[in-house]
C-alpha cells in the first residue's frame, strides 16, 4: 500500500512539473532573437518586451524620411545691351520731362518785343529750372547781345540762338569718358559716393550692367555696410549679369576693409573694373565723411582710384549742390551721375553742378529700368530740352 501511494505522488509531481514546463512562455529566447535578428540600424525589425511579463512585442517604426532639399535655381545670366547710343534711344523720354523748360524760353524769345520785363521773365525761367543765378544772368546777357546784333528773329533763328547758348553752358573741356581700362596690370577702380536716397547702389548695379554689356569684366564691392539691404541689393545686380560681389557677412563691418578686399579680388581675378559702393552718408556728419576719406586711402594702398563718381538726385536742385560741395572737400570727385532726370527734375541742374564743381556730368539716369543709365551727351540733352 505504501508503494502505491508513493507511485501516485511521484506521478502527480511528474505531471505537474511537465505541465509547467510545457506552458511556460519562451520570453528570454525571444528577446535575444529580436536583438540579434532585428535590424535597428534601419529600424525595420521588431523587439519583444524585456518586462517581467515578457508577453508583448514592440515594433520599431522606420525613421521619418528627410524632406527633399529644394533645388537651388541659378539665375539666368542676362546679356545687357552696350552703353553706346543709350542717350539717343532715351531722348524722347528726356524731352517729355524737360520740354516745359525749353518751350517757355522759346515762347519768350519769340515775342515781337523783347523789353526789360521779358528778359527778367527769361532769367526767372532759367533760375527756376535750377540753372543758378550767376549762369542765368550770363545766359540772358549773351542772348540780349545776340538779339541786338542779328536783329530779325524767326522761329528757327531763336531756336538756333538758344541752342548755341545752352550748349555753350553745358559743354565742358573736361572729358566725359569713364576711365575703365586696365592699367599697369591692374583693374580700373571706381568709387561711388553720395547721400542716402540718391539711387547710389542702384546706379552701381546699372553701371556694372553697362560695363558688362561693353565686354568688360566687373567686381562689385559692397562697402555700404551700414545699410542692411545694400549688400543684398548689389548681390542681386551682380548675379543677373555675372559680376562677382565681394561683401562681408558681418553687419556693420569696416567699409574700408570690404573695399580693400574687393580691390584685391579684382587684381587676383584680373578683372577690368572694380566698382565700390559706399554708404549713403549724410553730408552733415563729419565722422561719416571722414570714414569715406579712409575708404579711399585704404584702397590706394593697393592701387589708384581712377574715378570718384558723385551720385546726385536731380530733383533735389540746390540742395544737391550743397551736397556736392561737401563731398568735393573729402574726396576728389571726377564725375557726376545725375539720377531721376526723367521725373520732376529741371535740366538746369546740369549747368549748375558742373559750374559749381568744375567736373563734368558723366552719366544720367533717365528711368527705373535696368538699362536706363546712359553716358551723358550735351548735344542730345540740349536738343531734348528744346524739343528738337
Amino acid at each position: 500500500m505504501e508503494y502505491i501511494i508513493l507511485i501516485v505522488v511521484l506521478a502527480v509531481l511528474i505531471l505537474t512539473i511537465g505541465g509547467t514546463l510545457l506552458l511556460r512562455p519562451r520570453g528570454t529566447r525571444g528577446i535575444r532573437r529580436g536583438r540579434a535578428g532585428g535590424d535597428l540600424g534601419t529600424g525595420t525589425g521588431t523587439e519583444t518586451s524585456d518586462s517581467g511579463t515578457g508577453t508583448g512585442t514592440i515594433t520599431v517604426p522606420p525613421p521619418a524620411e528627410r524632406p527633399a532639399e529644394p533645388e537651388v535655381t541659378k539665375p539666368v545670366l542676362e546679356k545687357p545691351p552696350p552703353s553706346a547710343g543709350r542717350m539717343v534711344r532715351l531722348r524722347a523720354r528726356l524731352a517729355r520731362s524737360q520740354s516745359g523748360f525749353g518751350s517757355a524760353l522759346l515762347s519768350l524769345l519769340s515775342r515781337d518785343r523783347l523789353d526789360d520785363d521779358t528778359w527778367d521773365e527769361i532769367e526767372e525761367v532759367l533760375i527756376t529750372a535750377d540753372v543758378g543765378v550767376t549762369p542765368a544772368r550770363q545766359i540772358v546777357s549773351d542772348l540780349r547781345t545776340k538779339v541786338k546784333v542779328e536783329g530779325t528773329r524767326t522761329t528757327d533763328e531763336v531756336r538756333g540762338m538758344l541752342r548755341a547758348e545752352l550748349l555753350g553752358q553745358v559743354e565742358t573741356e573736361a572729358s566725359r569718358a569713364l576711365r575703365t581700362q586696365r592699367h599697369e596690370g591692374r583693374p580700373a577702380v571706381i568709387l561711388m559716393v553720395g547721400v542716402n536716397g540718391t539711387g547710389k547702389t542702384t546706379t552701381c548695379g546699372k553701371l556694372a550692367r553697362a560695363l558688362i554689356g561693353d565686354g568688360e569684366t566687373v567686381v562689385l564691392g559692397a562697402a555700404d555696410t551700414f545699410r542692411a539691404a545694400a549688400a543684398d541689393q548689389l548681390q542681386t545686380w551682380g548675379e543677373r549679369v555675372g559680376a562677382e560681389v565681394v561683401r562681408s557677412d558681418k553687419e556693420g563691418a569696416d567699409p574700408a576693409s570690404v573695399a580693400f578686399e574687393a580691390v584685391s579680388r579684382g587684381i587676383e581675378s584680373e578683372a577690368d573694373v572694380v566698382l565700390v559702393d559706399t554708404a549713403g552718408r549724410l553730408h552733415t556728419k563729419t565722422g561719416l565723411m571722414d570714414e569715406l576719406g579712409k575708404v579711399k586711402r585704404v584702397i590706394e594702398k593697393r592701387t589708384s582710384v581712377d574715378e570718384v563718381l558723385l551720385v546726385l538726385d536731380a530733383t533735389t536742385g540746390q540742395n544737391g549742390l550743397r551736397q556736392a560741395r561737401v563731398f568735393a572737400e573729402v574726396v576728389d570727385v571726377s564725375g557726376i551721375v545725375l539720377t531721376k532726370l526723367d521725373g520732376t527734375a529741371k535740366g538746369g541742374i546740369v549747368i549748375a553742378v558742373q559750374r559749381e564743381l568744375g567736373v563734368p556730368v558723366k552719366l544720367v539716369g533717365l528711368g527705373e529700368g535696368p538699362d536706363d543709365l546712359a553716358p551723358f551727351d550735351a548735344a542730345t540733352f540740349v536738343d531734348a530740352i528744346l524739343g528738337g
